[in-house]
């Protein structure tokens, strides 16, 4: 006698990062992702309190790809108590070998700055996440299958995998089990991406989860040939302003297509010669892994190897970049929340005649995502900066399928004969494309922390809610805030007339602190959301 199948939604719902769902069905439970949260500071403490179940009773992982938001959380996994298998295609298991050994590079770079920074100096020391031994480890983990080959994680559950035009070895997991035929989209590609084929997945579905990353929002629907005059255009007027272009790349498939497609203008006349760096060391491993892939459009990788391109590998070369001028400088995180071009902004944002081009998605509460806003000042690594390099965007180079591409791939799942989940996405993208969807399915969206049955005749019955004090913390926080008054007190001051007034007002900033100081007297406010917590609606989840 077998149970009802259960899913719990532990990331990426309400929010595109932190992608986790967990299965349970017949005493077996196994994870869909384990990702990274990534956003504001305090999204981001989720990844430092315990996980909702015990690691140790996880059977198996099954993953959608190689991004850190979808596998960061492996190594601490690993670290856990979880023995099993991490499932995925075999380019995701090659991806994942220094993918999780670069995140934990700077997880352990990220503490030793922290701990070295003046302004921390009374307070207690920071631990990195996990180390890069915990990384080697989940890495060794990897299981590879191809698309399309069944395979069985645990007893009496199969799976296979779809290709899900993302970025090399992305998939979309179909999965039998309990007599239901699940499908979980993972990250689909746009169809405007050169690297990739389109997305293929199967039709005829019980239950259906798809990412809503891009749900309220169409891309312009442009071909590889007007991508490239978009590009043209940016690298030309960042050339004619004299200054550096700073472009925040993700290691893997964004990097790749943009310097083949500068290659191929470079190639062409259609620009000038200019010194492009790929100033990250995740990046360019990636790039000689896609160099051997033999890619349709790459000349058989050889456009990776172009004169103009220089790889830029150690520590000191790429400060050296501080003293360069006109050059295009590519480097990674692509939401500017770590790695080297945070750096690079550091140099850059505070000078007119140099630029900045977001080729892909800002997540809330990201350093990207405040700098496309509008900001006029921000803060970086404890630096205040005013923004005034040139900002650009160019939406033609993202990952994700848009509004109308996510639309065309559920309508081709279908029939889906119980629900439609939407999840991997902000509030307002899941609000937009659940109105898209409600007339022809069941549409439901979770909350981080919810539980549901999975009956094929009655489709899904919520069994616990979610937590609230995760909800409340999706997005921008109050460090977000905090940041934003603080790099402009100075100035806000300045205005106010008078060293009386502006005395008067600092004083007043310094009452209201010490009301909320006394109102709170005797208690502490959390610093991580534990277990306690994340069962806001009752729940006691398993020890971690």
């Amino acid at each position: 006698m077998t149970g009802g199948v259960e899913i719990v939604f532990h990331g990426a719902a309400g929010t595109v990062t932190g992608s986790c769902a967990e299965l349970r069905w017949n005493g077996r439970r196994f994870l869909v992702d384990c990702g990274l949260f990534q956003g504001s500071r305090s999204l981001e403490q989720l990844n430092e309190g315990p996980f909702a179940f015990a690691p140790s009773a996880i059977d198996a992982v099954l993953l959608t790809h190689a991004h850190i938001d979808h596998s960061g959380l492996l190594p601490r996994l690993v670290r856990q108590g979880y023995a099993g298998a991490i499932c995925c295609t075999p380019a995701t298991a090659e991806l994942l070998g220094f993918m999780l050994a670069d995140s934990a590079r700077l997880q352990e770079g990220e503490a030793l700055r922290r701990n070295r920074r003046r302004d921390r100096a009374d307070e207690e020391a920071v631990e990195p996440l996990y180390t890069s031994r915990d990384a080697e480890r989940a890495a060794a983990a990897a299981q590879p299958h191809e698309f399309g080959a069944w395979f069985e994680p645990v007893e009496g559950v199969r799976a296979r995998f779809w290709n899900a035009g993302h970025i090399l070895g992305s998939a979309s997991i179909e999965v039998e089990v309990g007599g239901l035929r699940l499908l979980f989209s993972g990250d689909i590609g746009s169809a405007t991406k050169s690297l990739e084929p389109p997305a293929a997945a199967p039709a005829g579905i019980d239950f259906l989860f798809c990412e809503s990353t891009y749900g309220d929002r169409e891309k312009e629907d442009v071909d590889a040939e007007a991508r490239r005059a978009l590009l043209a255009a940016e690298v030309a007027e960042a050339g004619r302003r004299g200054g550096n272009l700073v472009i925040p790349v993700f290691a893997i498939e964004r990097a790749q297509e943009i310097l083949a497609d500068l290659a191929l203008l470079y190639e062409s006349g259609a620009l000038p010669f200019r010194p492009t760096f790929l100033d990250s060391p995740l990046a360019i491993r990636a790039t000689a892994l896609f160099e051997r892939q033999h890619l349709p459009g790459t000349r058989d990788g050889a456009l990776f190897r172009h004169p103009a391109f220089h790889f830029v590998e150690d520590t000191a070369e790429s400060m050296r970049l501080n003293h360069v001028s006109g050059a295009v400088i590519m480097a990674g995180s692509g939401m500017c929340e770590g790695g080297r071009i945070r750096h690079h902004l550091l140099h850059n944002l505070g000078r007119p005649e140099s630029s900045v081009l977001f080729v892909g998605y800002q997540a809330r509460g990201t350093l990207g995502r405040t700098i496309v806003d509008g900001a006029s000042r921000v803060r970086i690594s404890g630096h205040d900066v005013a923004v005034r390099a040139r900002v650009a965007r160019i939406d033609a180079y993202s990952a994700h399928a848009d509004r109308s591409d996510l639309l065309r791939w559920i309508a081709q799942r279908d029939p889906v004969r119980g629900a439609l989940f939407l999840w991997h996405g902000e509030g307002e993208a899941l609000e937009a494309l659940r109105r898209a969807t409600e007339a022809r399915h069941d549409v439901v969206v979770p909350a981080i922390g919810e539980q549901y049955l999975l009956d094929a005749e009655t489709g899904a019955h919520r069994m616990k809610t979610g937590y609230p004090r995760v909800a409340a913390i999706l997005g921008g926080d109050w460090q977000n805030a905090y940041a934003d008054l603080a790099v402009n007190l100075k100035r806000d001051l300045q205005r106010i007339e008078g060293e009386a007034a502006r005395r008067e007002a600092l004083r007043q900033m310094r009452a209201i602190l010490d009301r909320f100081a006394q109102r709170r007297a005797g208690s502490q406010a959390p610093q991580t959301i534990d277990k306690e917590q994340r069962a806001g609606a009752g729940e006691e989840p398993a020890a971690g």
